[in-house]
């Protein structure tokens, strides 16, 4: 499992209480009511782990210049 799918499935488990995000080929499985605020938490949570990932990739690119 790449780091992205680690990190996407981490956020749906903590936010969404979603197990995984693997398709399991049942609509039970696969299909979940999500209320909006838990949708917008992972959004958001998303959102600044990609920030975080840019600042990351920066400073490393600073410090090799």
């Amino acid at each position: 499992m790449s780091k992205l799918e680690q990190l996407l499935t981490q956020i749906a488990q903590n936010k969404l209480g979603i197990e995984t995000l693997e398709t399991r080929r049942s609509d039970s499985l696969d299909f979940h009511d999500v209320a909006v605020w838990c949708l917008r938490d992972a959004l958001e949570a998303a959102f600044n782990a990609g920030l975080e990932q840019g600042r990351n990739a920066n400073l490393s690119d600073k410090a090799n210049t």
